[in-house]
């Protein structure tokens, strides 16, 4: 007998990864991308500048990945490429501007990799927004 949760055509894995990238990304905007973006010039004072690019420099990457980025994400619209900066600025956070800190301090970070790495290796699945003209390299029905 054919249990109907294991069944081929259900929806979950479309379903965890959408609701995957809502939370991620909206969690990434709400927390660290919008007071960026609406408190810029008290950021452009407070933001680390572990290069030495200054803060200007160091203030727009971040922007782009935790503002920019998580909106392509939510959409499913070049995810994996969305993905990246993320990663980038996540990475020079946990390990140039805050490499003494602890598992427990750093547990936000590390859980915002663990999700965008993942949604870098899986995609975004098939509850996206599809852009006319645009083929997607997809491996399998994912």
């Amino acid at each position: 007998m054919k249990s109907a949760s294991f069944s081929h055509t259900t929806p979950r894995p479309d379903a965890g990864l959408f609701f995957l990238r809502l939370t991620g990304s909206l969690l990434l905007l709400y927390v660290h991308g919008l007071p960026k973006v609406l408190h810029f010039t008290t950021e452009l004072g407070r933001i680390e500048d572990p290069f030495g690019m200054g803060p200007y420099m160091s203030l727009l990457p971040a922007i782009l990945a935790e503002v920019i980025c998580p909106i392509f994400i939510i959409l499913g619209i070049a995810t994996r490429l969305a993905c990246l900066p993320i990663i980038g600025v996540l990475l020079v956070a946990m390990l140039a501007v805050h490499p003494g800190w602890s598992i427990a301090e750093g547990q936000f970070g590390w859980l915002l990799l663990i999700i965008f790495t993942t949604l870098t290796l899986t995609g975004p699945g098939r509850w996206r927004v599809n852009v006319p003209g645009k083929q997607e390299f997809r491996h399998g029905a994912g």
